[in-house]
């Protein structure tokens, strides 16, 4: 099979309804907020607890409390929410308490769990200079990283310097992302199974050549191409050619659907797999893809297509409705779907992994009495993904939209 059975539930066949959910979005909001505490922020979920780090509380994009405030402050902002808290105030804190306890034992300049998301998020918040300088001499010093990958590496940060240059059009940010670029081109290497262009991983002191969005060359694309206008038009050429080689030779697919393995070669575990979810398999895959023109080649659009077709017959994830590998994240298939095709059937099938997880975040939260928060495992998350299919479009959290 493209993907593993026992990861996946059976759909619950619910109507969509507005009403249940913007009541589900104002629940998780309202119960965040009530969680929050200003000195211990907020609690670390059981399923996100980990013997490896000391601390009573995360502060990062990904899991923490930065990716926890900038969810509730979107949804404030957006008028999906009526809270009137004042999240902007409190990521001064945040910073502070990660510089002082960082959940990656040792303060980190990366962009999904380090300092670099925490202070872009902050400047997103309130726009000060003195974060900016910092910023970007985070994103200089991640320059060159080993792990060639979104959440701790290169890639990521350079995720970080695209964004300022979307938001304040300064010539520094250009040049940091470009400085990025050409670090990590020149770690882009032909792989000789399958014959095409990947990166190789060096992470906690092991080697993998990952396929996926979160670890892997997918996101690596998806940042190369969402900053494809910034290339010369050589390299922007070569990029969409390589692009697609990677997605073609890699795929795992046959006439109904398309998957993408967890890596290529020997995983660092001894072993490689076909997950469907955001962080490895088509669901991430589809989304990274983003900014890869539709006119550049019909068998890139047709395995996308088969890759979400792929994602609505394994049905919802069992992990629970969060993002990274859970059916929000999955969800954001059919959102990229829709907006990449105007095909109404990907909003509907949007909305009906929308209502599962709704399901599940309530299931959840009886078993354990309380909420889940954080962005990427947690309920909002969810909320962000919720309102984005209440109005019909929007990008994946802190990859496309922040």
């Amino acid at each position: 099979m493209l993907y593993e059975p026992d990861r996946h539930e059976s759909r619950r066949r619910l109507a969509w309804d507005e009403g249940v959910v913007r009541e589900a979005i104002a629940a998780i909001a309202a119960d965040a907020e009530s969680a929050f505490d200003a000195e211990q922020l907020w609690p670390i979920h059981p399923l996100d607890h980990t013997d490896l780090t000391p601390v009573t509380s995360y502060k990062s994009l990904y899991i923490g409390a930065a990716g926890v405030m900038w969810a509730l402050h979107y949804l404030q902002a957006a008028g999906a929410t009526q809270t009137t808290a004042d999240w902007t105030a409190q990521m001064g804190r945040v910073h502070r308490a990660y510089l002082d306890a960082p959940e990656t034992i040792v303060v980190m300049p990366a962009y999904l769990i380090g300092e670099g998301g925490i202070l872009l998020v902050w400047w997103r918040m309130r726009p000060a200079g003195e974060t900016a300088d910092r910023l970007l001499d985070v994103i200089r010093s991640n320059a060159g990283h080993s792990s060639n990958e979104l959440m701790v590496g290169t890639p990521g940060t350079m995720l970080a310097a695209l964004f300022m240059h979307d938001w304040t059009g300064e010539e520094r940010w250009r040049a940091a992302f470009l400085d990025g670029v050409e670090r990590v081109w020149s770690t882009w290497c032909v792989q000789p199974s399958p014959q095409c262009w990947l990166w190789t991983q060096e992470f906690l002191g092991q080697s993998a050549v990952h396929v996926g969005a979160v670890h892997g060359a997918a996101g690596n694309l998806a940042v190369l191409l969402r900053g494809a206008h910034l290339l010369s038009t050589e390299r922007r050429a070569t990029l969409y050619v390589r692009a697609a080689e990677v997605l073609e030779r890699t795929a795992v697919a046959d006439e109904g659907g398309a998957n993408w393995p967890q890596s290529v070669g020997q995983h660092r575990e001894g072993r490689t797999v076909l997950l469907l979810q955001w962080c490895h398999g088509s669901p991430g895959v589809v989304g990274s893809m983003r900014h890869f023109p539709q006119q550049q080649g019909a068998q890139v659009e047709s395995l996308l297509r088969r890759g979400g077709a792929l994602t609505w017959e394994a049905g919802p994830l069992t992990k629970g409705p969060g993002l990274c590998h859970g059916t929000g994240g999955n969800g954001y298939t059919f959102l990229e779907l829709y907006r990449r095709t105007g095909e109404v059937q990907w909003l509907e099938r949007a909305r009906g992994f929308a209502m599962h997880a709704i399901e599940q975040s309530r299931r959840m939260r009886e078993q354990y009495g309380h909420g889940r928060y954080s962005l990427w495992t947690g309920d909002p998350g969810l909320a962000v993904y919720l309102w984005h299919c209440l109005v019909g479009a929007g990008g994946f959290p802190s990859v496309d939209v922040l």
